[in-house]
Protein backbone atom coordinates (compact mmCIF):
# COMPACT_ATOMS: atom_id res chain seq x y z
CA UNK A 1 0.00 0.00 0.00
CA UNK A 2 1.63 3.47 -1.42
CA UNK A 3 1.96 6.20 1.56
CA UNK A 4 2.21 9.90 0.96
CA UNK A 5 3.79 11.26 4.23
CA UNK A 6 3.66 14.89 5.33
CA UNK A 7 6.33 16.51 7.73
CA UNK A 8 4.67 20.53 8.44
CA UNK A 9 7.06 22.09 10.56
CA UNK A 10 7.44 25.89 11.54
CA UNK A 11 9.05 27.12 8.71
CA UNK A 12 9.13 24.08 5.65
CA UNK A 13 7.15 21.67 4.83
CA UNK A 14 8.10 18.02 3.18
CA UNK A 15 7.02 15.43 2.00
CA UNK A 16 7.85 11.70 0.64
CA UNK A 17 5.89 8.74 -1.34
CA UNK A 18 6.80 5.58 -0.44
CA UNK A 19 5.64 2.40 -2.79
CA UNK A 20 4.94 0.93 1.25
CA UNK A 21 5.33 0.98 4.25
CA UNK A 22 7.56 -1.68 5.08
CA UNK A 23 11.26 -1.05 7.22
CA UNK A 24 13.51 -0.12 5.46
CA UNK A 25 11.40 1.42 2.25
CA UNK A 26 13.47 4.27 0.34
CA UNK A 27 11.28 7.37 -0.89
CA UNK A 28 10.54 7.03 -4.52
CA UNK A 29 10.05 10.40 -5.03
CA UNK A 30 10.39 13.82 -2.29
CA UNK A 31 10.61 17.33 -1.89
CA UNK A 32 10.22 20.23 0.57
CA UNK A 33 8.95 23.51 -0.10
CA UNK A 34 8.80 26.73 2.41
CA UNK A 35 5.01 27.39 3.82
CA UNK A 36 4.24 30.20 1.86
CA UNK A 37 4.96 28.28 -1.01
CA UNK A 38 2.21 25.46 -0.36
CA UNK A 39 -1.06 27.12 -2.17
CA UNK A 40 0.54 25.80 -5.56
CA UNK A 41 1.75 22.14 -4.62
CA UNK A 42 -1.31 20.27 -6.61
CA UNK A 43 -0.32 22.35 -9.90
CA UNK A 44 3.57 21.91 -9.48
CA UNK A 45 5.16 19.51 -7.63
CA UNK A 46 2.43 17.08 -6.48
CA UNK A 47 0.91 17.42 -10.21
CA UNK A 48 3.22 14.50 -12.21
CA UNK A 49 3.00 11.99 -8.73
CA UNK A 50 0.50 8.41 -8.62
CA UNK A 51 -2.34 8.92 -6.51
CA UNK A 52 -1.47 7.45 -3.18
CA UNK A 53 -3.35 4.51 -1.55
CA UNK A 54 -3.43 6.25 2.04
CA UNK A 55 -1.80 9.34 3.54
CA UNK A 56 -0.53 10.17 6.94
CA UNK A 57 1.44 13.63 8.15
CA UNK A 58 2.54 15.71 11.14
CA UNK A 59 2.22 19.32 11.59
CA UNK A 60 3.11 21.51 14.10
CA UNK A 61 1.88 24.66 11.88
CA UNK A 62 -1.18 24.77 13.07
CA UNK A 63 -4.73 24.25 11.76
CA UNK A 64 -4.84 26.82 9.18
CA UNK A 65 -1.62 25.36 7.25
CA UNK A 66 -3.47 21.84 7.46
CA UNK A 67 -6.56 23.47 6.04
CA UNK A 68 -4.49 24.48 3.42
CA UNK A 69 -2.49 21.32 2.95
CA UNK A 70 -5.70 19.21 2.55
CA UNK A 71 -6.99 21.88 0.01
CA UNK A 72 -3.61 20.72 -2.15
CA UNK A 73 -4.63 17.06 -1.27
CA UNK A 74 -7.61 17.17 -3.11
CA UNK A 75 -5.68 16.59 -6.11
CA UNK A 76 -6.58 12.87 -5.20
CA UNK A 77 -8.81 10.71 -3.48
CA UNK A 78 -7.03 10.63 -0.54
CA UNK A 79 -8.28 11.11 3.23
CA UNK A 80 -5.94 13.01 5.24
CA UNK A 81 -5.00 11.82 8.11
CA UNK A 82 -2.79 13.56 10.95
CA UNK A 83 -0.67 12.01 13.51
CA UNK A 84 -1.94 13.34 17.46
CA UNK A 85 0.08 12.73 20.17
CA UNK A 86 -0.95 9.51 22.30
CA UNK A 87 0.17 7.75 25.79
CA UNK A 88 1.62 4.79 23.70
CA UNK A 89 2.47 4.10 19.82
CA UNK A 90 4.82 3.08 17.72
CA UNK A 91 7.16 1.19 20.16
CA UNK A 92 7.09 4.06 22.48
CA UNK A 93 5.31 5.05 25.84
CA UNK A 94 4.78 8.83 26.33
CA UNK A 95 5.41 10.24 29.64
CA UNK A 96 4.43 12.90 29.08
CA UNK A 97 2.37 14.82 32.13
CA UNK A 98 -0.37 15.09 29.60
CA UNK A 99 0.49 12.83 25.86
CA UNK A 100 -1.98 14.91 23.92
CA UNK A 101 -0.12 17.87 24.52
CA UNK A 102 3.45 16.55 23.61
CA UNK A 103 4.35 18.45 19.98
CA UNK A 104 3.65 15.66 17.15
CA UNK A 105 6.68 16.13 15.61
CA UNK A 106 8.69 15.10 18.81
CA UNK A 107 6.47 12.15 18.95
CA UNK A 108 6.68 11.08 15.69
CA UNK A 109 10.53 11.27 15.87
CA UNK A 110 10.99 9.45 18.68
CA UNK A 111 8.72 6.71 16.79
CA UNK A 112 11.57 7.15 14.05
CA UNK A 113 14.26 6.77 16.76
CA UNK A 114 12.83 3.95 18.29
CA UNK A 115 13.10 1.97 15.15
CA UNK A 116 16.42 2.81 14.26
CA UNK A 117 17.52 1.68 17.75
CA UNK A 118 15.40 -1.94 17.46
CA UNK A 119 16.96 -2.19 13.81
CA UNK A 120 20.26 -2.50 15.53
CA UNK A 121 20.08 -5.44 17.48
CA UNK A 122 20.12 -5.03 21.43
CA UNK A 123 17.87 -2.18 22.76
CA UNK A 124 19.67 1.03 24.53
CA UNK A 125 18.75 4.35 25.55
CA UNK A 126 18.19 7.30 22.65
CA UNK A 127 18.81 10.73 22.91
CA UNK A 128 16.28 11.96 20.75
CA UNK A 129 17.47 15.70 18.54
CA UNK A 130 15.65 18.08 16.67
CA UNK A 131 17.17 21.38 15.39
CA UNK A 132 15.37 23.58 12.86
CA UNK A 133 13.04 26.89 13.84
CA UNK A 134 12.90 25.60 17.73
CA UNK A 135 15.43 23.01 18.96
CA UNK A 136 14.13 19.76 21.19
CA UNK A 137 16.14 16.78 22.99
CA UNK A 138 14.30 14.24 24.60
CA UNK A 139 15.08 10.98 25.67
CA UNK A 140 14.09 7.51 25.85
CA UNK A 141 15.01 4.84 27.78
CA UNK A 142 15.77 1.15 26.47
CA UNK A 143 12.30 0.22 27.04
CA UNK A 144 11.19 3.31 24.33
CA UNK A 145 9.82 4.76 27.53
CA UNK A 146 10.19 9.01 26.79
CA UNK A 147 11.32 10.00 29.99
CA UNK A 148 10.96 13.63 29.47
CA UNK A 149 12.62 16.69 27.25
CA UNK A 150 13.77 20.23 26.62
CA UNK A 151 12.87 23.00 24.30
CA UNK A 152 14.91 25.91 23.72
CA UNK A 153 15.11 28.74 20.74
CA UNK A 154 17.23 27.40 17.13
CA UNK A 155 19.60 29.94 15.96
CA UNK A 156 17.41 32.67 14.18
CA UNK A 157 15.03 32.75 17.32
CA UNK A 158 18.21 33.71 19.46
CA UNK A 159 19.58 35.89 17.28
CA UNK A 160 16.31 37.84 16.21
CA UNK A 161 15.72 38.06 19.95
CA UNK A 162 19.20 39.51 20.75
CA UNK A 163 18.80 41.95 17.70
CA UNK A 164 15.76 43.52 19.54
CA UNK A 165 16.79 43.33 22.39
CA UNK A 166 20.18 44.52 22.65
CA UNK A 167 21.02 47.70 21.05
CA UNK A 168 23.60 47.72 18.19
CA UNK A 169 23.85 43.67 17.52
CA UNK A 170 22.76 42.91 14.00
CA UNK A 171 22.16 38.85 12.84
CA UNK A 172 25.53 38.06 11.72
CA UNK A 173 27.64 36.11 9.72
CA UNK A 174 30.23 34.57 12.21
CA UNK A 175 32.16 31.86 12.84
CA UNK A 176 31.49 29.20 15.59
CA UNK A 177 35.43 29.88 17.41
CA UNK A 178 36.82 28.80 20.68
CA UNK A 179 37.37 32.01 22.11
CA UNK A 180 35.22 34.78 19.46
CA UNK A 181 37.23 38.39 19.64
CA UNK A 182 34.30 39.83 17.47
CA UNK A 183 30.46 40.36 17.85
CA UNK A 184 29.68 38.32 15.03
CA UNK A 185 31.65 35.18 16.07
CA UNK A 186 30.31 35.83 19.79
CA UNK A 187 27.08 35.88 18.78
CA UNK A 188 27.60 32.70 16.49
CA UNK A 189 29.80 30.67 18.75
CA UNK A 190 27.08 31.27 21.79
CA UNK A 191 24.19 30.42 19.91
CA UNK A 192 26.05 27.05 19.19
CA UNK A 193 27.31 26.54 22.64
CA UNK A 194 23.98 26.86 23.93
CA UNK A 195 22.33 24.39 22.10
CA UNK A 196 25.39 21.75 21.85
CA UNK A 197 25.40 22.45 25.53
CA UNK A 198 21.79 21.42 26.25
CA UNK A 199 22.59 18.35 24.25
CA UNK A 200 25.45 17.23 26.31
CA UNK A 201 23.66 17.93 29.69
CA UNK A 202 20.57 15.64 28.82
CA UNK A 203 22.74 12.85 27.11
CA UNK A 204 24.88 13.23 30.91
CA UNK A 205 20.92 12.88 32.64
CA UNK A 206 20.19 10.06 30.31
CA UNK A 207 23.54 7.98 31.48
CA UNK A 208 23.12 8.81 35.04
CA UNK A 209 19.38 7.50 34.90
CA UNK A 210 19.84 4.45 32.81
CA UNK A 211 23.33 3.73 33.50
CA UNK A 212 24.24 3.35 29.74
CA UNK A 213 25.56 5.48 26.93
CA UNK A 214 22.65 6.68 24.68
CA UNK A 215 22.31 6.40 21.18
CA UNK A 216 22.23 10.48 19.87
CA UNK A 217 20.06 10.79 16.74
CA UNK A 218 19.69 14.26 15.39
CA UNK A 219 17.67 15.52 12.71
CA UNK A 220 16.13 18.96 11.73
CA UNK A 221 16.69 21.49 8.63
CA UNK A 222 19.87 23.14 10.72
CA UNK A 223 21.29 20.14 12.24
CA UNK A 224 24.44 20.57 10.06
CA UNK A 225 25.33 23.67 11.72
CA UNK A 226 25.59 21.95 15.27
CA UNK A 227 26.97 18.75 14.65
CA UNK A 228 30.63 19.69 14.18
CA UNK A 229 30.60 20.83 17.59
CA UNK A 230 28.90 18.31 19.43
CA UNK A 231 31.58 16.47 21.57
CA UNK A 232 29.10 13.43 22.01
CA UNK A 233 28.91 10.66 19.91
CA UNK A 234 25.91 11.57 17.38
CA UNK A 235 24.72 10.54 14.25
CA UNK A 236 22.49 12.92 11.52
CA UNK A 237 19.13 10.88 10.15
CA UNK A 238 17.60 13.15 8.07
CA UNK A 239 14.78 10.92 7.73
CA UNK A 240 13.40 10.86 11.17
CA UNK A 241 10.24 11.78 10.94
CA UNK A 242 9.59 9.95 8.03
CA UNK A 243 10.78 6.62 9.42
CA UNK A 244 8.19 7.70 13.04
CA UNK A 245 5.47 8.17 10.09
CA UNK A 246 6.15 4.85 8.49
CA UNK A 247 6.29 2.70 11.95
CA UNK A 248 2.77 4.31 12.81
CA UNK A 249 1.29 3.64 9.09
CA UNK A 250 2.95 -0.45 9.90
CA UNK A 251 1.23 -0.49 12.68
CA UNK A 252 -1.99 0.64 11.69
CA UNK A 253 -1.76 -1.68 8.72
CA UNK A 254 -0.93 -5.18 11.10
CA UNK A 255 -4.25 -4.01 13.21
Amino acid sequence: MSLFAIDIGNTRLKWALYESSRAGTVAVDQGAVFLENIDSLADSEWKGLPQPATMLGCNVAGDAVRRRVEEQLELWDVTPRWVVSAAAAGGITNGYDHPGRLGTDRFVAQIGARQHVLMRGASRPCLVVMVGTAVTVDALDADGRFLGGVILPGHGIMLSALQGGTAGLRVPTGDVVEFPTNTSDALTSGGTYAITGAMERMHRHLQQRTGESPLTLMTGGAGWKVAPWLSIEHELVDSLIFDGLLALQREREAA
